[in-house]
C-alpha cells in the first residue's frame, strides 16, 4: 500500500472514530514527514466540518471527490503544494497581496463554518443566542431610558449658555429668588446676555371657551424674554410680541385642539377664572417630554404685575420666582469662571440686602432634571443615582450573558479538539484560528442583536407604561445604530476572546493522539466566571428585596397623622367670599361635619420664612421656618397628638395671633414641652404666644427630615379637608358636590384624596423599584440559562462515570449530590463576596432617605438561600435526568 492510500485509510479511521492509539501516532508521523498532504486537507475542510457524523462509505465517497478535485487543480497549485518535494518548496511571492486576495474567501469560509457549528449543536446555540438576546434587549431598554434622562433640555438652541439661579439660605437650598434681582444683575454684569422670570410653582386656573370649561394646572407667568432664551417651537404667532400683550396667552397645540378644535386659535378669546378674558397670541408645539419645564399655558408677567407687590416694587428680599440667565457665548463656563460669576451675583445682592445671609449658585439648565430637588422646585425631577444604577445594571447583564458564552464555549472545547488539531497540522496559524472563533462569537452576537431588537420592539410599550416614559426606537438616528453595532461587536469580541485564545492553543500532536486531558479549559478561570455571574445575581436579589421593603415602609409608615379617609377640595371662585356659608353647610351635614381648613396640605410644604423671632434667639441665626395656617379642627381632623397646651379655638379672640408649634421647633428655640406654653413668638412680624405643642409629623417627603413648623390660626382659607368614615366616602363626595354647586356654580367640582397625594410623592421610587425588579429577574434568568447549559454539558461528560457508579450501587440522591456539589461550592463563594457588596450599596441608597428600614441579616440570608435554591433547581434538572438513565445504556453508548 502506498503512502497516499495509507494516509487516506488512517484519515477515514480518525473521522469515524475507529483509529487506535498506534494508528493515530502513525497518522501524526505521516503528517510531519509529508507536508505534501496539506492540499488534501485543505480540500477536506471545504467539504466537511469536524464532528459531523459520517459513515465509512460516505467518507470514502468524500475522499474520492477530493482526489478528483486535486487532479483537476491548476498545475501551479499542484506544483507548489503536492508534487514538488519538501526541500524545493517555496512560499508564493508577495504575501500581502496573496493574503488580501484570499481575505474574502477566507471570511466566507469562517462564517460558513460558524453557521455549521451553530446549527450542529442547537441546544448550545439556543442557550447562547437566547442569553445574549435577552441581555442585549435589557441593555437596549435601559440605555434608551438612560439616554432619555440625560437628554433633558438639551434641545434648546442655547442650552449650554442657560443657567438657573438657585439659593442657599442657612442650609435650605431653594430654586427661587426675588423679582427685582434678574434685571439688577443684567444691568451690572456684562456676560449676562438675557434674563427671564417664571412664576414659582405652576398655577391652577379655570379657562373657558365655547362652553368648554376646564381647570388647568400647568400654567406659568413669564417675561417676554422667555421666547428669546428658550427654543420651544412656536408654530403660530410672533415670538417677538406673543408675551408682550397684557391680556395675551400662549397655548400649546394640544390645548388649541382641546378648546377650539380645528379652528385657527390665534385671536380667540379664553375666559380666565370667570372674571377676565385673554386673547390667544401664540401656539407652541406640544412640549417635549424631555423638558423640565412642562406647561400648557404661558401668561405674560405684566398681567401678574397688576396685583403682585413683589413685581410692582421690584423687591430683592422675597423669593417667589424662578430666574434663568443666558450667558454670552464668549463666556467660557469653566469652574473658576462660574465661581467668579457667582461671587459677583452674591456681592450685588448683598449690596441691596446686606442683612440676609444667603448665597446664590448657577445651575446649568441641562443638569436641573437630574440635580438634587430643591425647595419650591419644579415637579418631575429625575435622580442621577438611579441613572448610574441602571447604567451599571445594563453593563452587568451583558457581562453575565458574555460569561455564559465563555463558560459554555470552553466547557465544550473537547468536542472541537480534532478540528483544531487538524487545522493546525494543515498549517493554520494561531491568529487565523483566533479570528475564526471570534467570527463565530460575533455571528452569534449579531444574531442575538437582531432577536434583541425584536424583543425591544415588542415590549417597549409595556416598558413605557412601567417607567412612565414615551421612549421610541430612534430608527433615523445613525448614532443609535452605530452604537448598537459597536456594542454587539464589543460583546462578540469580549465573549469570544477567552474561548478563542484557549482553543487556538491546543497542541495538535496531543489532540490527534487523543491525549486531550482536562479539555474544559482553565478550570480556575471558568469557576471565577461562574462566581462572578452569581455574585451579580445575588446582589440583584438583595437589591430587589431591600427596594421592596423600603417602598413598603414608606407606604405603611405613620406620618404622624391618619392619612386614610381624608379628602380635600381647594377653595376657588365664589367660595373665597362665601366661606362662612360653606362652613355652615358642612357643619349641618353629619357626613361632612368633621372638617378643617388649611392653607397648605401636609404632603410637601414649600412655604417658609426667616422672619421669625423669640426670646433668646441668636441674632446671627437665619433658619428657614415653614408655616401653615390651620383652623381650630385641624389637629382633630388629622388625628394628631397634642403634647402640651391646646389647639386653636374660636372662643379665644387672641388665638388669631397665637401659635402651635411642633417638637422640632422647640429644639430650635431651646425649649421643652413643659416650658414652651406661654412663650413669646414673632412670626412674619406678628407677635403672639405659644398655646400648644403638637407631636412631630411629616409635612414633606420622607427623604427629608422633619423640620421646625409653626401653625397659625387660619384667616385666609386654602383647602377644605374632610374626614370621611369607612363606607361613606361616596355619599360624602356627593354631599360636597351638592354644596359646591350651590355656592360655587361657575367652577367644576373636583376633589382628591390625601393618601393618594402622599403616594404620588414616591412615584419615582416605585417606578425605579419596578424597573429594578424587572431587570434583576432577567439577569438571574440569564445566569440560570448559562448554569443549565453548563450543568447539562458536565452531566454529559460524566455519563460513563455515572453509569459505573450506578452499577456499583450509587443511589439517585448520591449522584445528584455528586453533580451538584461543585456548583454549590461556587455559589457559596459568590455569596461571601456578594453580601458585603450589596450591604454597602444598599446602605448608600437608604441614606438618601431621612427615614428608612434597618438592614437585617435575614435579608441577606434569605437572598443567599434563594440563589442557592435557584441554582440547585437549575442544576438538578439535568442531574436527575443523568442519574436515572439506565447504566447499561450509558456504558454501551460509551
Amino acid at each position: 500500500m502506498n503512502i497516499e492510500d495509507r494516509f487516506l485509510e488512517l484519515i477515514v479511521k480518525e473521522l469515524t472514530g475507529e483509529a487506535t492509539v498506534e494508528e493515530l501516532q502513525e497518522l501524526n508521523d505521516l503528517l510531519i514527514k509529508n507536508p505534501n498532504a496539506i492540499i488534501l486537507l485543505k480540500y477536506l475542510f471545504d467539504e466537511w466540518v469536524v464532528d459531523e457524523k459520517i459513515s465509512r462509505e460516505d467518507s470514502r465517497r468524500l475522499f474520492a471527490k477530493i482526489m478528483t478535485s486535486i487532479k483537476n487543480a491548476a498545475p501551479r497549485q499542484n506544483a507548489q503544494y503536492y508534487v514538488v518535494p519538501k526541500h524545493n518548496w517555496q512560499p508564493p511571492p508577495n504575501k500581502l497581496i496573496t493574503y488580501l486576495s484570499n481575505l474574502i474567501p477566507m471570511l466566507k469560509i469562517y462564517f460558513k463554518l460558524a453557521y455549521r457549528n451553530i446549527i450542529k449543536d442547537k441546544t448550545y446555540s439556543a442557550i447562547n443566542i437566547a442569553g445574549l438576546a435577552i441581555g442585549l434587549a435589557s441593555s437596549i431598554l435601559i440605555m434608551l431610558w438612560v439616554q432619555n434622562e440625560l437628554s433633558y433640555d438639551r434641545f434648546h438652541k442655547n442650552a449650554e449658555q442657560i443657567y438657573r439661579i438657585t439659593c442657599d439660605l442657612s442650609g435650605s437650598k431653594a430654586a427661587v429668588n426675588s423679582a427685582g434681582m434678574p434685571a439688577g444683575l443684567k444691568a451690572e454684569i456684562s456676560v449676562i446676555k438675557n434674563t427671564t422670570r417664571l412664576s414659582a410653582i405652576p398655577t391652577t386656573i379655570l379657562f373657558e371657551a365655547e362652553n368648554k370649561k376646564f381647570e388647568e394646572k400647568r400654567v406659568f407667568y413669564a417675561d417676554p424674554s422667555f421666547m428669546d432664551i428658550f427654543s420651544f417651537p412656536l408654530v403660530q404667532g410672533d415670538r417677538a410680541t406673543a408675551l408682550s400683550q397684557v391680556d395675551g396667552v400662549v397655548i400649546t397645540q394640544e390645548m388649541a385642539t382641546k378648546y377650539f378644535g380645528n379652528e385657527n386659535p390665534i385671536g380667540k378669546i379664553l375666559r380666565k377664572d370667570n372674571n377676565e378674558n385673554v386673547v390667544v397670541t401664540g401656539v407652541f408645539a406640544n412640549i417635549p417630554a424631555n423638558s423640565q419645564l412642562q406647561f400648557d399655558f404661558i401668561l405674560p408677567m405684566v398681567s401678574l404685575a397688576r396685583n403682585n407687590s413683589d413685581l410692582k416694587d421690584n423687591t430683592w428680599d422675597n423669593f417667589n420666582f424662578y430666574t434663568y440667565l443666558q450667558l454670552d457665548k464668549g463666556f467660557v463656563a469653566s469652574a473658576n469662571n462660574l465661581s467668579g460669576l457667582e461671587r459677583q451675583i452674591n456681592q450685588i445682592f448683598h449690596n441691596h440686602v446686606p442683612e440676609m445671609k444667603v448665597t446664590f449658585q448657577l445651575q446649568p439648565l441641562t443638569s436641573i432634571h437630574l440635580g438634587p430637588e430643591k425647595l419650591v422646585d419644579l415637579p418631575g425631577h429625575g435622580n442621577a443615582q438611579y441613572v448610574n444604577i441602571f447604567f451599571i445594571i445594563a453593563i452587568l447583564i451583558v457581562v453575565v450573558a458574555c460569561i455564559n458564552f465563555m463558560n459554555l464555549a470552553t466547557a465544550r472545547s473537547a468536542r472541537r479538539a480534532k478540528e483544531i488539531g487538524l487545522r493546525k497540522v494543515v498549517g493554520a496559524l494561531r491568529m487565523q484560528l483566533i479570528f475564526q472563533f471570534l467570527s463565530e462569537s460575533i455571528l452569534i452576537t449579531f444574531l442575538s442583536l437582531f432577536l434583541a431588537l425584536g424583543i425591544v420592539w415588542l415590549f417597549l410599550p409595556e416598558f413605557n407604561s412601567l417607567s412612565d416614559k414615551q421612549l421610541l426606537i430612534p430608527v433615523g438616528d445613525v448614532r443609535f445604530w452605530l452604537s448598537l453595532l459597536g456594542i454587539a461587536l464589543l460583546t462578540g469580541i469580549i465573549s469570544g476572546s477567552y474561548p478563542a485564545l484557549f482553543l487556538s492553543g491546543f497542541n495538535p500532536v496531543k489532540v490527534l493522539k487523543g491525549n486531550v486531558k482536562a479539555m474544559g479549559g482553565n478550570l480556575l478561570f471558568r469557576n471565577t466566571l461562574v462566581v462572578t455571574q452569581f455574585m451579580v445575581s445575588i446582589v440583584l436579589l438583595v437589591g430587589t428585596v431591600i427596594i421592596y421593603n423600603q417602598l413598603k415602609f414608606i407606604k405603611d409608615r405613620n406620618p404622624g397623622f391618619e392619612k386614610a379617609n381624608l379628602l380635600y377640595l381647594p377653595m376657588k371662585g365664589e367660595i373665597w367670599s362665601k366661606q362662612e356659608a360653606f362652613k355652615n353647610e358642612l357643619r349641618q351635614n353629619p357626613l361632612t361635619s368633621d372638617f378643617a381648613i388649611t392653607s397648605d396640605l401636609p404632603t410637601n410644604l414649600l412655604d417658609g420664612t426667616i422672619n421669625v423671632n423669640w426670646d433668646g434667639k441668636d441674632p446671627r441665626s437665619q433658619v428657614v421656618i415653614p408655616g401653615m395656617d390651620v383652623s381650630e379642627n385641624f389637629i382633630h381632623v388629622f388625628r394628631m397628638k397634642l403634647l402640651a397646651g391646646r389647639s386653636f379655638s374660636g372662643a379665644f379672640i387672641a388665638d388669631s395671633n397665637n401659635y402651635v408649634v411642633n417638637e422640632k421647633m422647640l429644639s430650635v428655640m431651646n425649649l421643652n414641652v413643659n416650658t414652651a406654653i406661654g412663650k413669646m413668638l414673632t412670626f412674619h412680624g406678628v407677635k403672639g404666644n405659644i398655646i400648644g405643642v403638637v407631636k412631630d409629623f411629616n409635612f414633606k417627603p420622607v427623604q427629608q427630615a422633619i423640620e421646625p413648623l409653626v401653625l397659625r390660626f387660619n384667616k385666609r382659607g386654602g383647602f377644605i379637608v374632610v374626614k370621611t368614615t369607612s363606607g361613606n366616602t361616596s355619599a360624602t363626595t356627593q354631599a360636597l358636590e351638592r354644596i359646591s354647586h350651590e355656592l360655587n356654580p361657575a367652577y367644576p367640582f373636583k376633589f382628591d384624596f390625601l393618601d393618594q397625594d402622599l403616594a404620588n410623592l414616591y412615584k419615582g421610587e416605585r417606578q425605579m423599584g419596578n424597573i429594578f425588579n424587572l431587570f434583576a429577574i432577567l439577569g438571574i434568568f440569564i445566569s440560570c440559562l448559562g448554569l443549565y447549559g453548563l450543568s447539562a454539558f458536565m452531566a454529559e461528560r460524566r455519563t460513563r462515570e455515572i453509569g459505573v457508579r450506578k452499577v456499583l450501587g450509587a443511589s439517585v440522591p448520591n449522584l445528584i449530590y455528586l453533580l451538584s456539589v461543585d456548583m454549590t461550592k461556587l455559589i457559596l463563594i459568590a455569596i461571601c463576596i456578594a453580601v458585603p457588596v450589596s450591604w454597602y450599596t444598599a446602605t448608600r441608597w437608604l441614606n438618601g432617605f431621612a427615614y428608612h428600614i434597618q438592614l437585617s441579616w435575614l435579608t441577606f440570608i434569605g437572598a443567599s438561600l434563594a440563589a442557592l435554591c435557584i441554582s440547585w433547581f437549575t442544576v438538578s434538572f439535568e442531574s436527575i435526568k443523568a442519574a436515572v438513565v439506565n447504566p447499561i445504556k450509558s456504558l454501551r453508548a460509551e
